[in-house]
């Protein structure tokens, strides 16, 4: 991706970043500083854009008035070596490619994130589905859906969870693991994720991607199929100008 080169207050470079979307605004996607003074010139050149870089940027932005959006840890995983793990489906259950309508896998999207969970989203459920679920099924949010995504469905055919793999860059990249809490048992996730690491390492891919919002128990469900820590980011919301 062309990387895009910030001037700061005094001429010289300030940051570098990708240019992207996220959460329905320009994004400064993998900001990296390269000069003094980057708040400054995030603050007068970007206003009301995502900005996804350093966590020690994102704390700086907070404290001039930017909002929290996500602090998350990048981990990948090597298929390669990765450690083995039960990837059936439990009694009940079928895994199958995610080849459903969008609005099928929105109620358990919806119930797997309820209020007070760390990745609870704000915005009602058309526009959930308008600006997210349905960008990231079309490949338009972030590269195509890749075929090792799986579903997981009850024995009336509903889907129960699942998890959803795009391709980002170079590399197979984890965008959604989900599950209805309310209708699948518990470890179902760690096993739909170890099928989707079989069916990503089948099809020729050797990394996996993902990444976890901070708080998010998950996270040891992830280091334990194999994922590590690649990198953390934070990402704020820049205040909009408004009319004076």
């Amino acid at each position: 991706m062309r990387r895009v080169t910030l001037a700061g207050p005094g001429g010289s470079p300030a940051i570098s970043y990708t240019e992207g979307e996220r959460y329905g605004l320009p994004c400064a996607d993998q900001v990296e500083v390269l000069g003094p003074d980057p708040v400054s010139a995030i603050l007068e050149k970007l206003p009301g854009w995502a900005v996804a870089g350093p966590p020690d940027l994102g704390r700086e932005l907070l404290a001039h008035g930017a909002r929290l959006m996500r602090h998350a840890h990048q981990m990948t995983c090597d298929l390669r070596t990765a450690p083995p793990a039960d990837s059936a489906a439990p009694e009940g259950y079928r895994f199958v490619s995610c080849d459903r309508a969008p609005e099928d896998l929105l109620p358990a999207i919806w119930a797997a994130y309820p209020p007070g969970h760390v990745d609870h989203r704000s915005k009602d459920k058309a526009t959930a589905l308008r600006e997210e679920l349905v960008p990231l099924l079309t490949g338009e949010m972030l590269g195509e859906l890749l075929p090792c995504s799986v579903l997981a469905v009850d024995e009336s055919d509903t889907v129960a969870g699942g998890v959803l793999v795009n391709r980002f860059g170079d590399l197979a990249w984890v965008t959604e693991v989900f599950r209805h809490p309310g209708r699948t048992p518990s470890g179902l996730g760690a096993r739909m994720l170890a099928a989707v690491r079989e069916r990503a390492c089948a099809t020729g891919w050797d990394r996996l991607g993902l990444a976890v919002t901070e708080g998010n128990p998950a996270r040891r469900v992830y280091e334990r199929l194999g994922f590590t820590l690649v990198k953390t980011s934070m990402t704020v919301a820049i205040p909009a100008v408004t009319g004076t």
